[in-house]
């Protein structure tokens, strides 16, 4: 066969498509996001101030994904089993019902900002308290928003529609960088925060288009999905990306103690680790879940792990020498992107400390979130969800255990954590693969 065949019908794949598609989203929206970053280090440096910003925006940014990504994988399977009007009427009842959780939790959020944000950066300046809070209060509304435009994703990657929701960071990030350039001067750092939640409310508007656009509504049966069940289904992926998400917000809180500007130089590393990731995981997983589960519902359980253990195998080698590149060159990477204006020499030799310990995190992280995904499409969530309890726990123990205020050794407990996670993880899926095959 010729190399333009092959070409052809890797193109016209819609395994391929889609994972380009995605692949343009996740690069447009990493590169607005450094954007942005920088723009956060030009304005705020590694101070105080910028901690209250971090402690705020990384965890809401969490809380955010782990809503969006627990929908979409909970629910992407259970509307390609569906069909027609079926499959509308099912969409709908999701909708309705993941439109109050998603109010009651940002509500939630406004209400009790002060106790969650003592929690969440317990070293915090005091001075700073008070924005933090102000901060986490005006971006709990994007949780509405994303909460709404998952079900919409959800539909949308059923039908392998990918577009519409691949540039979701996009939108936050460059929403974002207009209100930090506009308002900067009448509203300061709180112009970060509402940038974000208009670049949330933008993409609700884009995936809600999109999904309803010639959809039937009005001919919908009744669904008859159970309320209970619904809410039951995205309850595994919700503990295993709560579990990942905790890991690092666990870090940052814990840096807040370590002194001014820490939490904030935590921050500006996980861009450099969250890049990476997402160009990594995030076309593989997408465009990966629909194949996998369809391989499922024809029981060709033996394709769906040849696929798996191929797509491990080529992560892996990827991410080890991305990762290995990055930690060598760290120091003139972060001096080109970030040093300038209030971002001083001091504020690069901080960070690249940071990302000493941290930056390994990328290796573990990516190959747990990758065998993580593949299993909760083949309805393995078990396995997943203990792998992911294993990183918080490591790193709580191991942070605690030395105490240290060293900045190389912030990120270190995060790091190790996700790669003990991923190796547990690894064991048990090839421990358990016979008896799943006969199962299946």
């Amino acid at each position: 066969m010729s190399a333009e065949r092959v070409l052809t019908r890797a193109v016209e794949s819609p395994l391929v498509r889609g994972g380009l598609i995605i692949v343009a989203g996740v690069l447009t929206g990493n590169i607005l996001g450094f954007v942005r970053v920088a723009l956060t280090a030009y304005l705020l440096g590694t101070h105080s101030l910028a901690d209250s910003l971090a402690v705020a925006m990384g965890p809401l940014d969490t809380l955010n994904s782990v809503l969006i990504n627990s929908i979409v994988f909970a629910f992407v399977p259970m509307l390609t089993a569906a069909s027609g009007p079926e499959r509308t009427a099912l969409f709908l009842k999701l909708s309705r019902c993941f439109a109050w959780v998603f109010s009651a939790i940002a509500a939630a959020v406004v209400l009790t900002a002060p106790w969650l944000m003592k929690a969440l950066a317990p070293g915090l300046d005091p001075h700073y308290f008070g924005t933090a809070v102000n901060i986490l209060r005006i971006l709990s509304l994007s949780t509405v928003a994303a909460g709404v435009a998952a079900v919409h994703c959800a539909l949308l990657f059923t039908d392998r529609r990918f577009a519409p929701t691949a540039f979701y960071q996009a939108a936050l990030n460059v929403f974002t960088i207009i209100a930090a350039l506009s308002l900067w001067k009448l509203l300061g750092v709180y112009a970060f925060a509402i940038g974000y939640t208009l670049g949330a409310c933008a993409q609700v508007g884009i995936v809600c288009f999109a999904a309803r656009s010639g959809l039937d509504t009005a001919g919908a049966p009744r669904c008859e999905v159970h309320w209970r069940e619904i809410l039951a289904k995205p309850a595994f992926f919700a503990v295993y990306a709560a579990g990942l998400g905790f890991n690092i917000t666990f870090t940052r809180a814990y840096a807040t103690h370590t002194g001014p500007g820490m939490a904030a130089a935590l921050e500006y590393c996980m861009r450099g680790v969250g890049v990476p990731l997402a160009i990594l995981v995030n076309p593989i997983s997408n465009s990966l879940l629909p194949e996998i589960a369809r391989l499922r519902s024809l029981f060709r359980l033996r394709e769906a792990f040849r696929l798996i253990d191929r797509t491990i195998a080529l992560a892996a080698l990827a991410v080890v020498a991305g990762c290995g590149f990055a930690i060598a060159f760290r120091e003139p990477a972060i001096a080109l992107i970030f040093q300038r204006g209030n971002f001083t020499a001091e504020s690069t030799k901080l960070v690249a400390a940071v990302f000493l310990g941290l930056g390994p995190s990328l290796v573990g992280w990516s190959l747990i979130e990758i065998t993580s995904r593949s299993l909760f499409a083949l309805d393995r969530p078990w396995p997943p969800v203990i792998a992911a309890l294993i990183p918080p726990l490591f790193n709580v123990t191991l942070t605690l255990w030395l105490h240290s205020h060293q900045p190389q050794w912030i990120g270190v407990g995060a790091s190790l954590g996700l790669l003990a996670g991923f190796a547990t993880l690894f064991v048990a899926m090839h421990a358990n693969r016979r008896r799943w095959l006969v199962q299946g």
